[in-house]
């Protein structure tokens, strides 16, 4: 759906993106994560056409956005994170206008204007001027005019941006249901609004990709091996001389006493699952193995590894 190669930009001498490479498949929701300063906006501005890159290509739906802006625009919805608004306009006036400018035929117009109404819940503004409205149901005005023309991409940059805790989660909601039919790029930076409604991200750093693919798969990959937590009953010391004799356990440290049995963490940089090897160890010395829980990091942890000190 979305195709980046090699993409540089330079404001003047400055470098703020350094040959980003990396691909976005249709029906994901994908966050675009990254500290201030690390290219996030610069790079969406290339992939809608409001910004040239200095070099590389990128491609949205099989159109070049350098040669083909006008047909990206066609496939794309965009909230910038300073929500394009005319604020004297009446909501649904201005989503009208909105459609008018991407030259809708008037009866299609007519039924996406009834639809983004309704999907982003302005039924009770569409009256009103956007000058009255909240932030939050300003945020939803903006969204119905990413989502007017019926865009097979959305790009959102910091839709949550100054809402407050309600807010938020209705439009998280809100996005959620919109990803069910569309691409979407958030870029935001509260981590976990991409835990909430993402499947995959992409983090880049300086102006640098460094991690692209699943939540899952970046997060239980993020650590260098593996760490599990186990419960063994039994005595410690027995604990320790049995995975003492096992190459691939024995960096075991006692994590808590719970009487009987302790809880034990266990660090392998072996990346593939242990948990056999370590029911076999614990059997044969003559313990028991109550629980075994392998620990993944989370988005933030993964995050601060990957933008700290590089």
């Amino acid at each position: 759906m979305i195709d980046i190669q090699n993409v540089e930009k330079y404001y003047g001498s400055t470098r703020a993106l350094c040959g980003i490479r990396c691909q976005v498949s249709a029906g994901k929701i994908v966050g675009l994560l990254g500290p201030n300063g690390a290219g996030k906006s610069t790079l969406m501005r290339i992939v809608t056409t409001y910004l040239a890159s200095s070099s590389g290509t990128v491609s949205v739906a099989g159109f070049d956005v350098a040669t083909d802006p006008l047909e990206v625009r066609k496939r794309i919805g965009y909230l910038p994170e300073e929500t394009p608004l005319y604020r004297e306009m009446r909501t649904e006036n201005y989503l009208r206008f909105i459609g008018q400018a991407r030259q809708m035929n008037p009866i299609r117009l007519k039924e996406r204007l009834t639809y983004v109404i309704d999907k982003c819940g302005l039924q009770t503004v569409a009256r009103k001027p956007i000058s009255n409205l909240s932030k939050g149901y300003r945020q939803r005005v903006g969204l119905a005019q990413a989502l007017i023309h019926s865009p097979d991409i959305l790009i959102l940059d910091e839709p949550s941006s100054g809402l407050d805790p309600n807010q938020i989660v209705e439009i998280r909601e809100l996005i959620r249901e919109v990803g069910k039919e569309k691409t979407v790029i958030l870029s935001t930076h509260i981590l976990q609004e991409v835990t909430a409604v993402c499947s995959e991200a992409i983090i880049i750093n300086r102006g640098q990709l460094v991690a692209q693919g699943p939540l899952e798969t970046l997060t239980g990959a993020a650590s260098q091996g593996s760490q599990y937590i186990a419960t063994i009953r039994g005595d410690s010391e027995s604990v320790f001389e049995a995975f003492k004799a096992q190459s691939e356990l024995n960096q075991i440290t006692l994590a808590e006493s719970l009487g009987e049995s302790a809880r034990y963490r266990i660090q392998t940089s072996n990346t593939e699952d242990i948990g056999e090897l370590v029911f076999e160890t614990v059997r044969d010395a003559g313990l028991s193995l109550s629980e075994l829980v392998r620990e993944r990091d989370d988005i933030e942890s993964l995050f601060q590894r990957l933008t700290t000190n590089s």
